[in-house]
């Protein structure tokens, strides 16, 4: 995986040099650190204990923490709904009838059958430098360890001046002939900081494929400032289940404005993506679930056939300053990143 273009000469910072990215295995932890002149960027995590690997915690480049503590470092007056919702991560609720997405450790052990592991394999390659790169193989699996999917994922991580950036290259190759239907809960999430949700005085209940309710308890302080905009205009909770090349999410957190933008590729399937953007922290591009986001207008029903493959491929931009990012600007990040994998 060593032949990714290098990532693009940040078209708002041309005169600046690029940060130094360093990514080194943690000692005896199935963790890798990334970080950007000595100052933590984020973490790759893949423990046997939990139901998949993610990034986390996500830092901006003024030493904010971008994504919800919750469940493994809670915070203060932060919701603890969704159990899993951890960080970054990729998944979908319905791979051959297991739900990847929700398994977490509240799911009854006599339910767990119904559900999904992603079991990292290993680490095949990081690289350290200008831009850091993170290659890793996993398995989707069942309970009993039967592999559905093999995953080959690389993070490109780069920083220039206020902006770090995540790149997420991932194949998909099925071992067996995969359906992966319509349906809501998918397939890049990101659970973004309290201070970073649209803000909202009233109680949600949301209702999984298997039939779990979870409730979102309206926030019962001040500190939710989010606002999502997409490059099809929608604003706020209006960006839901709309299609739009890209989303930002952006509010106040610290001295700053936090700005996340999620940038969709050409070359995926589904592009334009629909955007599964909840106003309670849940950030997710989500191509396959049409029929859903639609209302029946329209239907994808993605399946592979046995050793078939798909890539997917997705940039977060994450900039913290006085101002949100431009809408010109992520346009144009949106350009050359079409140019690129």
């Amino acid at each position: 995986m060593k032949n990714f273009l290098p990532l693009f000469l940040f078209l708002i910072a041309t005169n600046l040099q690029a940060q130094q990215i360093k990514v080194v295995q943690v000692k005896n932890q199935q963790k890798v650190l990334v970080t950007v002149d000595g100052k933590p960027f984020t973490a790759f995590c893949y423990p046997d204990s939990l139901e998949k690997p993610f990034l986390y915690p996500i830092y901006a480049t003024d030493g904010e923490i971008i994504t919800r503590g919750f469940p493994l470092q809670p915070r203060a007056n932060e919701p603890v709904d969704h159990p899993h919702h951890i960080g970054l991560w990729l998944n979908y609720e319905n791979v051959n009838g297991l739900d990847f997405w929700n398994n977490s450790y509240a799911i009854p052990k006599d339910k767990k059958s119904n559900y999904g592991w992603i079991r990292t394999v290993r680490i095949v390659f990081m690289k350290s430098g200008k831009e850091g790169q993170l290659t890793y193989e996993a398995n989707w699996t069942d309970i009993h360890n039967n592999i559905l999917l093999k995953e080959l994922t690389t993070f490109i991580f780069n920083s220039r001046g206020n902006t770090n950036i995540i790149d997420r290259v991932t194949t998909l190759t099925a071992m067996q002939d995969v359906n992966m239907p319509d349906i809501k809960d998918g397939f890049l999430g990101l659970r973004v900081a309290h201070e970073l949700e649209i803000p909202s005085k009233e109680d949600r209940d949301f209702t999984d494929a298997n039939g779990i309710v979870i409730t979102v308890k309206a926030s019962a302080d001040t500190l939710p400032s989010g606002n999502y905009i997409t490059s099809a205009g929608k604003e706020g909770n209006d960006a839901w289940a709309t299609r739009a090349d890209w989303c930002m999410l952006y509010g106040r957190k610290g001295n700053d404005s936090i700005s996340i933008a999620i940038i969709d590729h050409p070359k995926n399937v589904g592009y334009p993506t629909y955007w599964h953007a909840r106003g309670y922290g849940l950030f997710a591009a989500n191509p396959l679930g049409q029929k859903n986001f639609s209302n029946g207008k329209e239907s994808l029903n993605f399946s592979l056939k046995r050793d078939e493959g798909v890539r997917f491929r997705y940039r977060i931009v994450i900039n913290a300053a006085k101002e949100r990012l431009t809408n010109e600007v992520i346009d144009k990040m949106a350009k050359e990143f079409a140019g690129l994998y």
